[in-house]
């Protein structure tokens, strides 16, 4: 267009003008002083000249628009301007080659061809498109070097992560067979293991084997052994048998030369005053005991251990049957002499004097009863059918010690151990009885009659029975005896209630086991010898401790007790002793009668008050045994109950008070005090602690 190229060369004017070559920046505030040095500076050809002079111009020359050949010698020389040099490209909008915006594609292509003929006639324009075109290939080479860059950095990722996982596979392989040889090296551990135990077992079974077949040698051995020990001992019983038949014959002999003696004595009855047939009787009853011991051994075999203890001591009875005749007659016969030496001094006195006193002759010590008779018939021994049956228990229970003295001596700790668990048995359910309900009371008692009648019973967490040892039976019968005397002794001694649960379990016992209460008895007995009644006597060549343990006195190292402890347990066990009797095991069968009755305990009390009382024992004794057993006493026997009761008040009491020490008085004011009591309400109380019927529904 016309205008067009006026605009041109104008443009080209002022292009040409000094003004229109210089160079203009929008950022030279930002340059700074760069500014002026430019302006002062030689001018130059851009860096991107031959570039746009190698690429654009070739292409433009191929097809030159008609227009601008007339301005191509302007633009050439223009390019050569260094005003026209760019120094850093920049792309405008304005001077786009193509705009996207443009609706028709035909003028869109004219417009280019325009504007490419517009960028050869300016240089400005040429700068722009070499600009553009520069900075494309900068973004492309870029493009392609990031590209590039990219590819070898995801080329470099990827042979990481594949050494990575080539690395883990290898590790996983290791884990992997490392896991495999662990295993196979344990299951190599486990067989070997088995191995080993099996190897083990296998000598421990051998070894047990020799064991076992040791053991059966052993006891095939001591079998043989015990074998020839019981023939020895057989010999040597028939051998010690034979001596002891001939020391029997040899006691019989001197029993007999003994009793021909007593019967000798008959020329110096009319010397005592008292009747020598009951040394006589004595005398013979053991000498027909001799000659009993012997017929049975005669009939039975050889005679026993304990058949030759009997004999010898029926031997020393006879012995000192005879010494304590000859201390009579010697007593007599001294007496006689002074009674004539007396006369005859008396004689001689009234000889001298016509007149003179009396003398007067000595009063007897026993005082008056009633009416002013003297009671001269208390005796201190016991009666001769009391004492005898007395030994008969103490006999007894020596039997019964011998009976299990292997069981006790044995060194085996097999038998040791059934002992300990025996005498546990039998002792620890004694010990648990007390004032406790009476459903509590009968599973003690059906503990103890099982145990004793063979059943096994549980005891220290296992079970337990006689059975186990052929002298178990005896062994559990003895011991249980000795500890309910020993209740007595010292649970009853401290409460005195205790006495009746104790003494109905005991009763029951005795009842269903009449062995047992033969030994409580005998134990009573030796351990309280006024439970028979009895009072030991001072024997020749007794030493004093042995009296003293005889008369129950507890010694120990040559320290005799104290006298009130010793009435203490004393009392503990007549307590017992009065429970026994009149007590029965409600369960157990009523028709038939009480093993050892009231009728005992009158007994007991008949025989203490026809002998001489003991100071301060008689009087703790007696009260002990009225307290507990009075009030059945009374009730089965009234009137005559109450006759001695008088008895024991006008005629003992004195009796008991002539040997009484002022010191001692405290038991006699009590059971003086408890019987006048008793004689004005006319009744005896029930004890204390006394087994009702509600105890048994607890």
């Amino acid at each position: 267009m016309p205008s067009e190229g006026r605009c041109w060369e104008t443009l080209q004017a002022l292009r040409s003008s000094e003004k229109g070559r210089l160079c203009y920046h929008r950022d030279w505030l930002l340059r700074g002083e760069d500014v002026l040095e430019e302006c002062m500076s030689l001018p130059k050809l851009s860096s991107y000249s031959g570039w746009v002079v190698d690429h654009v111009l070739p292409q433009t020359q191929g097809n030159p628009p008609p227009s601008e050949t007339s301005t191509s010698s302007g633009s050439t020389s223009a390019l050569g301007q260094p005003s026209f040099v760019p120094k850093s490209p920049v792309r405008s909008p304005a001077f786009s080659p193509a705009s996207p915006a443009t609706p028709d594609g035909t003028k869109g292509k004219h417009e280019s061809q325009h504007t490419e003929s517009m960028v050869l006639q300016s240089s400005r324009g040429i700068k722009v498109e070499g600009c553009i075109r520069m900075y494309e290939l900068v973004h492309r080479m870029k493009g392609t070097e990031g590209l590039r860059q990219w590819q070898e950095e995801q080329e470099r990722r990827v042979r990481a992560l594949s050494e990575m996982a080539s690395e883990q596979l290898k590790r996983f392989d290791e884990r992997k067979e490392l896991k495999h040889h662990k295993e196979f090296q344990d299951l190599r551990e486990v067989m070997e293991k088995s191995s080993r135990e099996a190897l083990g077992h296998q000598e421990k079974l051998k070894a047990e084997h020799r064991h076992r077949a040791k053991i059966l040698n052993l006891k095939l051995r001591e079998a043989e052994q015990q074998r020839l020990k019981q023939a020895e001992q057989e010999r040597l019983r028939k051998e010690e048998g034979q001596v002891r038949l001939r020391s029997l014959y040899a006691l019989q002999e001197e029993v007999l030369h003994l009793s021909q003696q007593l019967d000798s004595s008959d020329q110096h009855r009319d010397l005592l005053k008292g009747d020598l047939s009951a040394f006589q009787t004595r005398g013979n009853q053991l000498c027909g005991l001799i000659s009993g011991i012997i017929r049975a051994t005669s009939e039975n075999g050889f005679p026993t251990a304990e058949d030759q203890a009997v004999a010898e001591r029926a031997l020393q009875e006879m012995r000192d049957l005879l010494t304590n005749l000859q201390q009579e007659i010697t007593r007599a016969c001294e007496e006689k002499r002074r009674q004539d030496k007396e006369e005859a001094q008396i004689k001689q006195q009234e000889s001298q004097r016509q007149q003179g006193p009396e003398v007067p002759k000595e009063a007897p010590a026993p005082s008056q009863g009633p009416g002013g008779k003297q009671n001269e018939d208390l005796q201190v021994k016991v009666q001769d059918s009391t004492m005898q049956w007395y030994q008969q228990l103490q006999d007894a229970s020596s039997q019964c010690v011998l009976a299990f003295e292997g069981l006790t001596s044995s060194k085996d700790s097999q038998a040791r151990k059934i002992k300990m668990d025996l005498q546990k048995a039998a002792t620890i359910p004694v010990s648990q009885i007390s004032t406790i309900a009476g459903s509590k009371l009968k599973e003690i008692f059906d503990k103890i009659h099982s145990l004793l009648s063979g059943k096994p019973v549980q005891s220290g967490g296992h079970s337990v029975s006689v059975t186990l040892n052929p002298q178990g039976l005896d062994f559990v019968q003895y011991k249980l005896a000795e500890k309910f005397v020993k209740q007595g002794e010292e649970e009853v001694a401290s409460h005195h209630e205790a006495a009746f649960p104790i003494a109905v379990v005991a009763s029951g016992i005795w009842e269903l086991h009449p062995r047992v209460g033969d030994l409580i008895l005998a134990h009573l007995h030796k351990k309280c010898p006024y439970s028979v009644p009895f009072y030991p006597a001072f024997k020749e060549g007794m030493t004093l401790e042995d009296y003293q343990r005889m008369l129950g006195y507890q010694v120990k190292d040559s320290k005799v007790e104290q006298q009130d402890n010793f009435l203490k347990r004393m009392s503990g066990m007549i307590r017992l002793y009065a429970a026994i009797i009149q007590l029965r095991w409600p369960y157990g069968n009523r028709q038939e009668v009480h093993p050892h009755g009231l009728n005992h305990g009158w007994r007991w009390l008949a025989q203490i008050l026809n002998m001489e009382p003991l100071s301060d024992v008689t009087a703790t004794l007696l009260f002990d045994f009225l307290e507990v057993c009075g009030n059945a006493l009374m009730k089965q026997y009234q009137v005559q109950f109450w006759k001695m009761i008088l008895l024991i008040k006008e005629d003992y009491f004195p009796r008991i008070e002539a040997i009484t020490s002022s010191g001692q008085m405290g038991s006699f004011i009590r059971l003086k005090q408890f019987l006048e009591k008793c004689l004005q309400r006319k009744e005896i109380p029930v004890p204390k602690g006394f087994l009702t019927s509600s105890f048994w529904r607890s």
